[in-house]
């Protein structure tokens, strides 16, 4: 399939052949979702504690007698009914991390992308070199690509001085080809890639999904 190509000034130059099996694959929304869920648990920290009845400090005595008060019975102010006692079934420190296979996050990955070719939310630019690396005049870029709301810039091939410009603009992400990943695109209203990206990502994830499994030794070697 074809995309249409700008300039740095937002102007039509051309039209770039891309791979199908990249920029036109079908969405899955439910793999989309898993990979989704996958990711925000893997951010998790899962360190949550609160204490039990057992590890709060105090209580060893009896707050008051048994019987003759009229009051309930209590045996220790460290009880969970009481303020400052234990919690019951309270958090404790666990790890929240889901397992996602490579070839999840590759179809996913692939989905999100076809996605915001679907919706005209994909803009190929040739490259960032803008004139003068400022923040106003990668605001003025955006802003002739019709770029108004969040957006990701998958920049490879860009210089630090264009990256560190973009930085200082709100709702503005960058990200190089490589790190591309579900959440990502999934978080930006419009993704904006570079001509070195989209042929970065299709050497990444187009063609096949081929296992690699690890190197046995060979008989008789011995490890150093």
């Amino acid at each position: 399939m074809k995309l249409a190509l700008h300039n740095t000034k937002g102007i039509v130059i051309g039209s770039v052949d891309v791979r199908d099996d990249v920029f036109d694959a079908p969405m899955n929304a439910p793999l989309v979702h898993q990979v989704m869920v996958g990711q925000l648990a893997n951010r998790r920290q899962g360190t949550a504690k609160t204490k039990t009845r057992a590890q709060v400090a105090g209580g060893g005595a009896k707050p008051r007698p048994q019987k003759s008060t009229g009051r309930a019975r209590q045996g220790s102010i460290r009880s969970p009914q009481w303020r400052g006692g234990g919690v019951v079934f309270g958090p404790i420190p666990r790890s929240y991390r889901q397992r996602t296979t490579k070839r999840m996050k590759r179809q996913s990955l692939k989905a999100m992308l076809s996605s915001k070719v679907r919706e005209n939310q994909l803009v190929v630019v040739e490259n960032l070199e803008l004139e003068h690396a400022k923040t106003k005049d990668m605001a003025q870029f955006l802003r002739s690509l019709d770029v108004s709301s969040s957006v990701l810039l998958v920049a490879d091939g860009a210089g630090a001085d264009t990256l560190r410009a973009a930085r200082n603009l709100p709702r503005v992400r960058t990200i190089p080809s490589a790190l591309l990943n579900t959440l990502s695109i999934l978080n930006a209203r419009k993704v904006v890639m570079t001509l070195d990206a989209v042929r970065n990502a299709e050497v990444n994830w187009g063609g096949p999904f081929v296992r690699r499994r690890p190197q046995n030794l060979d008989d008789g070697a011995q490890e150093e």
